[in-house]
């Protein structure tokens, strides 16, 4: 079953305030988001997060912690006397979640499975939190194709495994299909501001439910292809316009198109696939490359907020 046209329901009230796309959640006693411990019986979420305007997801807890700390710089945020950053998701071990003024910086794991829970937690978050006007990033690392690495892909359309444009979800028996849409306008905005150190395009991203085998590689513990086959179908990807292959943007891009939210995924390229399989960069140099997307959407959300630097 394809699902087509939600976000043009939009998930809005009148009021211009976020409405989480399930009708049954407004009729909860208590609606308990279990894997971040958070309540909006036992926190006053609208107290703690109304002013939330940009949230950004990344795989690695302490990626998105240091991605919260390099925000209170970027925003000259200033923390409560003696006081530092914050894991608002502290009593849990599944997520991290720091608030720094109006960004919200969250880890999502590795895969689609795990993005999609915390995903569905966040929406409600700001929907109790009566939240307006938000805009979702997902920073991460990839696999490149044809490009340097160290290059940024602002990902235009992401597709699954069979590179098709939509995420397909099993629901009580049967297959929903949603499509997998992310803000063109975005994007380009994105392009317009990058840095110039280093080469940020637009491009499709696959995105695939596994390291190994789904991503064409030959060095998994199983492998039923052969390396011409591999480099066959990099090359038909890449005539196709794909320039990334990562795990998690067909999720982010078909649920955040779902609840009405302009999205982007931004994400560096750690090699080139059509060169190799293994990831051999120096580590420090990694470093670098994974502070790429941060600055980049650091310096739109400061321009945004009319900070200058």
């Amino acid at each position: 079953m394809d699902v087509q046209g939600q976000r043009e329901d939009n998930k809005m009230t009148q009021e211009g305030l976020f409405k989480v796309p399930n009708p049954h959640i407004s009729a909860l006693k208590e609606d308990f988001l279990y894997h971040i411990t958070i309540g909006n019986k036992t926190h006053d979420l609208k107290d703690m997060f109304h002013d939330v305007k940009f949230v950004c997801f990344g795989g690695s807890q302490s990626r998105m912690r240091k991605f919260a700390e390099y925000m209170v710089e970027a925003l000259n945020h200033k923390l409560p006397a003696g006081q530092g950053l914050v894991d608002i998701a502290h009593e849990s071990d599944r997520y991290v979640l720091y608030k720094v003024g109006p960004v919200l910086s969250v880890s999502h794991g590795m895969g689609i499975p795990s993005l999609s829970i915390i995903f569905h937690e966040v929406l409600k978050l700001l929907f109790h939190a009566e939240c307006s006007d938000v805009t979702f990033f997902r920073l991460g690392t990839s696999g490149g194709l044809g490009l340097e690495p160290g290059s940024v892909v602002i990902t235009e359309e992401a597709l699954d495994g069979l590179l098709q444009p939509y995420l397909e979800v099993p629901v009580m028996g049967e297959i929903k299909r949603h499509p997998s849409k992310l803000s063109k306008e975005l994007a380009e905005e994105l392009v317009s501001i990058a840095p110039k150190g280093f080469q940020t395009l637009i491009g499709k991203t696959m995105c695939t439910d596994d390291f190994y085998e789904g991503q064409a590689r030959l060095d998994g513990a199983f492998c039923d292809h052969t390396e011409g086959e591999k480099m066959e179908f990099l090359r038909r990807m890449h005539q196709q316009g794909i320039r990334n292959i990562e795990m998690e943007s067909l999720c982010f891009a078909a649920y955040s198109y779902r609840a009405g939210i302009k999205s982007a995924v931004v994400c560096v390229t750690l090699l080139d696939r059509l060169k190799g399989d293994q990831i051999s960069t120096p580590h420090d140099v990694m470093a670098v490359w994974e502070k790429r997307p941060q600055q980049l959407i650091a310096t739109y959300i400061r321009n945004k907020l009319g900070i200058e630097k």
